[in-house]
């Protein structure tokens, strides 16, 4: 784990409440903690990191629940790997959808953050508009492969061809792309462990119908970000399933109860200060669709519709 987090750390199981985390480090290299840990002052709860990796679960020794098990099969990675990156190994693949993605983004100074960041396609591409950039997610496979991918600044992985047979793919990232500023944590989204007003830049791209508590995701995404001079990029399918969340806590995709009607409108208004939940209320910018694609095998594709709204404040 980079140092330059260590001054943003704070505690997420003591939140609502924010303290701030204190480092023992065991191991170093060039400004990178591979082995140590870190401590709240305050409930005395211990936060590992090993092999550079900082696990900063509210619950560091929990195991995966739900349907996140499925995240840590070495398959999934891969089949992350070439959404995100496969026009950088000769496929067409989301050249487009990374390509419009990276348009929505905001230069200038100032942090960010990518929330659900996958195996990282995205913080890259906020590095370089940031004075630095960290991704988060709970699978601690795709944190490894973007850490990896990070230092090495290649990787390789494959795919099922057909049948038994597979395909090999090498990503190598391109010079321009910065790494020197960039870190992923193991982290949950909904218990953000970083201090308020931290990222300048923030975003969260198809994660809010993937979480328990959607609402709360959206307060904890408000609450890291700049009361000013803040853009936050939000994106979602708004695939809503019970086996994710409960559907009492949808925020769209339902007739009656809180919420009911589409997603997106829903996330409009709350963003744009609805109810009070989320303030300082945000401006939206700009809004539209991202189609994505996901791949089973050479033959078999999964074609994804992202809703997207860039809000500013």
């Amino acid at each position: 784990m980079k140092r330059f987090l260590l001054p943003y750390l704070i505690c997420p199981a003591c939140l609502p409440r924010e303290h701030l985390l204190d480092a023992l480090v065991e191991s170093e290299a060039d400004g990178d903690i591979l082995t140590g840990q870190l401590s709240c002052p305050r409930c005395r709860r211990r936060f590992p990191v090993r092999d550079g990796v900082a696990n900063l679960l509210p619950d560091p020794d929990s195991t995966p629940s739900g349907g996140q098990w499925r995240y840590e099969e070495g398959g999934m990675a891969d089949r992350y790997l070439w959404s995100h990156y496969a026009e950088l190994c000769g496929a067409v693949a989301n050249g487009a959808a990374n390509e419009a993605w990276e348009g929505l983004l905001a230069g200038g100074h100032g942090p960010s953050l990518d929330a659900g960041c996958a195996v990282g396609r995205l913080t890259f591409a906020m590095a370089g508009r940031s004075d630095w950039a960290v991704g988060c997610d709970l699978s601690t496979v795709f944190i490894k492969a973007a850490r990896r991918l990070a230092r090495e600044r290649q990787i390789t992985f494959s795919l099922p061809l057909e049948g038994d047979l597979v395909e090999n793919f090498s990503v190598s990232l391109p010079q321009g792309w910065r790494s020197d500023n960039i870190e992923f944590v193991v982290a949950d989204a909904l218990r953000l462990p970083f201090a308020r007003d931290t990222f300048r830049q923030a975003a969260s791209l198809n994660l809010l119908d993937r979480v328990a508590y959607p609402l709360a995701h959206l307060y904890e995404m408000n609450r890291v970000a700049r009361s000013e001079g803040a853009s936050f990029l939000f994106a979602s399918p708004f695939s809503w399933t019970a086996s994710a969340s409960p559907e009492e806590r949808w925020l769209g995709g339902k007739s009656s109860g809180d919420y009911p009607g589409r997603g997106a409108e829903n996330v409009r208004s709350l963003l744009q200060g609805r109810g009070g939940v989320i303030a300082p209320p945000w401006r939206i910018a700009a809004s539209g669709c991202v189609e994505w694609r996901m791949r089973s095998h050479s033959n078999h594709h999964e074609l994804i519709s992202s809703q997207y709204l860039l809000a500013s404040r």
